[in-house]
């Protein structure tokens, strides 16, 4: 059984972070990428939203007893083997979570229009992900 009220506790932050980079989708790309506080406190929402999306795939797949993942990429290998995930929805959310990295750890490579486009196109997968794991709790 999914423990309860850790998930909770996350997927409630996570629609907190979601709905802070929703509010993006109304700002021109043009002003999004001239203000640092705006693409500042974006890219960090948007590691934050990642980083939940990891910890309750984590917990998902730890209480529903399935194999222990080699990596964030593999969280979502297992819970699309296991018929949690459909392919398009897991391929969405490996690629987001090699995106994680690159937030942390190549910050200073990051190309802020890539960050606008995927809070433009790709939230979506997250809230997709959302309503499956709030099936488990």
């Amino acid at each position: 059984m999914v423990k309860r009220e850790v998930v909770i506790l996350r997927l409630e932050k996570l629609k907190e972070y979601m709905k802070f980079l929703n509010s993006i989708k109304n700002i021109e790309k043009e002003k999004y990428l001239s203000d640092p506080m705006i693409y500042g406190s974006s890219e960090r929402f948007l590691h934050l939203t990642i980083e939940c999306v990891l910890d309750i795939a984590n917990h998902l797949i730890s209480d529903l007893n399935f194999r222990k993942p080699e990596n964030n990429r593999d969280l979502f290998e297992i819970l699309y083997e296991n018929k949690i995930l459909k392919m398009e929805l897991k391929e969405s959310l490996c690629n987001m979570a090699s995106f994680g990295n690159i937030l942390v750890h190549d910050y200073l490579k990051l190309d802020r229009g890539i960050v606008y486009e995927i809070i433009i196109n790709n939230l979506n997968d997250i809230e997709i992900f959302v309503d499956i794991a709030e099936e488990f709790i």
